[in-house]
């Protein structure tokens, strides 16, 4: 920020005087060089004294909120989180049109073998319809997707941030526990290509895809998660992902850009450029002035396609 001082040199008012006429100027030298002594005086006096405006205070964080109090799947919603995941399956698969629903009630033959998306929903879970629209256009590219329905656990922790580290960590764990569970599930259906699977996550879904240790997949997307310490995490403790991966981020997140005046960390960057800085195959994609939910747009189908073929080769 440039601040700029209405302070008057001492050569300008000479100059300003100096534009009289030169009889006006002989008749009131004088009387000029007193006024001209007086005006710097003031001027001086004026800067030396007038105090610099206070910084503003920090904007206070919001009241967050939880409500229910289960964070570990039992066995019957380890069941569940999967039968009601929402499924897209290209018209490929079906031999006819492209199927939407659930994986409970997905066509059981299958025509084709096709490449997979597993994909962690926000805090919003599955309602939020940009999911469904972004699942039917990977369909349009031949890409199958499953996103899996954490909010099947009964009294599942919600919450409305900011709340305790504590709270999200609790949730964190949970959304780790249904990757398992996904390609437990992809492994026993005819139209799942397991070796060329993506995971990816939003938000609230983007932890558990950075932490996750295990190798099979073939690469991760990362939307609107920025991989620091913040608010949101204990420590952000992204592993040493060796498949390829994209990272997809507004360039003012509500949540994790240092737009956030509560985001935790002063030296937050709003996405995972610190993480990933040692990744040979890892792309980072900032959108200016994009939202929070931000995979359907131009932008960020672009990157996506790009990766997706590279990776999955549908």
């Amino acid at each position: 920020m440039l601040v700029y001082s209405a302070c008057i040199t001492h050569s300008k008012v000479q100059t300003m005087f100096r534009l009289q006429t030169a009889a006006s100027a002989a008749k009131t030298r004088a009387s000029a060089k007193i006024l001209c002594s007086i005006g710097i005086l003031s001027l001086l006096l004026a800067c030396a004294q007038t105090p610099s405006a206070p910084a503003p205070a920090p904007e206070p964080a919001p009241k967050g909120e939880v409500t229910g109090s289960a964070a570990v799947h039992t066995s019957a919603s380890a069941v569940s989180v999967i039968a009601r995941a929402a499924v897209v399956l290209p018209a490929s698969v079906t031999g006819g049109s492209v199927y939407v629903g659930t994986f409970a009630n997905m066509p059981k033959d299958a025509k084709a073998k096709v490449p997979v998306v597993v994909f962690l929903h926000g805090s919003s879970g599955l309602a939020l319809k940009a999911i469904g629209d972004w699942q039917l256009w990977l369909a349009s590219f031949g890409v199958a997707s499953i996103a899996p329905d954490s909010f099947a656990l009964p009294d599942r922790i919600t919450y409305k941030s900011p709340v305790g580290k504590d709270v999200y960590e609790k949730i964190h764990a949970l959304r780790a526990s249904e990757i398992p569970l996904a390609v437990q599930a992809l492994r026993s259906v005819a139209w799942a290509d397991t070796s060329r699977m993506v995971l990816a996550g939003t938000s609230e879904g983007g932890p558990a895809v950075a932490r996750y240790a295990g190798n099979e997949f073939t690469g991760r997307i990362l939307y609107s998660w920025s991989c620091e310490n913040n608010y949101f995490v204990s420590e952000h403790r992204t592993t040493n992902i060796a498949q390829p991966v994209l990272n997809v981020m507004s360039s003012t997140d509500v949540f994790f850009s240092p737009s956030n005046a509560w985001v935790g960390n002063a030296a937050a960057k709003g996405y995972c450029g610190d993480a990933l800085k040692d990744h040979k195959q890892a792309t980072i994609v900032l959108i200016p002035g994009a939202p929070h939910t931000l995979l359907n747009l131009p932008a960020a189908r672009h990157a996506t396609l790009g990766f997706v073929k590279d990776v999955l080769k549908p």
